[in-house]
């Protein structure tokens, strides 16, 4: 049976559905994935908080590579698999999305009932006195304190990372607090720091309430997405994933469907929103 029709069948099944979705769901849209299809690193790991808050080297490279990669990361748009959730969402199929994606994606695809697991990288905050403003608006204050980079352009990575010529980093004014001159930090989790409580309870909550589990677009090698199924694996909650090579979560699914992302939800847009309600086939909606 071809993907598509396989999570088809399995979403006629299942009335209510947590969905957790990560990197390969975007990389539609122009945003690379961190991992291969082993699920191994493709580029050096991802700045950790430790060093992010403990080093100046490390804080001012951070913000060298997110100022060149900003323009590309935040241009990029809902791909069809973003709209899909929206629609099986807008015909109530989903109980929540729980996405580690940091670009708003579904939310700009119309997603509404979501939890952003690891936060957003379009809001920078003050560590030192928790000042909140938006990342658009930062990027013209590190122009104009650096304006020999303004023409600096790199290919796109992971969650608005650059990679440019680390001889050139020490020359860059890094952002600091117009309050307080404390750290910034855009409003994600970095490696090493924890995810926010109230985001694990609610999604936990939604979890507890759904009638099936399914994961797509992740290894799910990070501890704080593989916990969510193993809860359901724990709970006895169908727990299907669509993603291309391994996951941490392989041996807990009932239903693993190694394909593309596209290829497995292509029939969402094949249906009208009527025939996606509980029960409800293409069938039962034109008789």
């Amino acid at each position: 049976m071809a993907p598509g029709e396989l999570l088809r069948a399995w979403f006629q099944r299942h009335a209510r559905v947590f969905v957790l979705t990560g990197a390969g769901i975007s990389t539609g849209s122009g945003i690379p994935d961190y991992r291969d299809a082993s699920g191994a690193w493709k580029r050096p790991a991802p700045v950790t908080w430790q060093a992010f808050t403990a080093d100046t080297a490390v804080y001012r490279r951070y913000w060298a590579r997110s100022y060149v990669g900003w323009p590309r990361f935040s241009a990029a748009r809902p791909n069809d698999a973003h709209h899909a959730f929206a629609a099986l969402e807008n015909a109530g199929r989903i109980s929540m999305l729980l996405t580690q994606n940091v670009d708003g994606l579904h939310q700009a695809a119309g997603s509404r009932n979501i939890v952003d697991l690891h936060g957003r990288l379009d809001a920078v905050v003050c560590l030192g006195c928790g000042d909140r403003h938006a990342r658009t608006a930062l990027q013209s204050r590190l122009a104009d304190d650096n304006p020999q980079w303004q023409a600096r352009t790199a290919g796109a990575a992971p969650d608005g990372d650059a990679d440019i010529d680390p001889a050139a980093e020490h020359a860059f004014a890094p952002p600091y607090c117009m309050h307080c001159g404390g750290l910034l930090k855009p409003d994600v989790v970095f490696f090493g720091e924890n995810v926010p409580r109230a985001r694990v309870a609610a999604a936990t909550a939604a979890l507890a309430d759904s009638d099936a589990m399914l994961v797509v677009g992740s290894s799910l090698m990070v501890y704080s997405g593989f916990r969510f199924a193993r809860m359901a694996a724990e709970a006895g909650t169908p727990l299907a994933i669509l993603n291309r090579g391994t996951t941490r979560a392989d041996d807990l699914a009932t239903l693993k469907v190694d394909s593309g992302i596209d290829a497995g939800l292509a029939w969402i847009h094949a249906e009208r929103t009527a025939s996606l309600s509980p029960g409800r086939t293409a069938r039962d909606s034109e008789a």
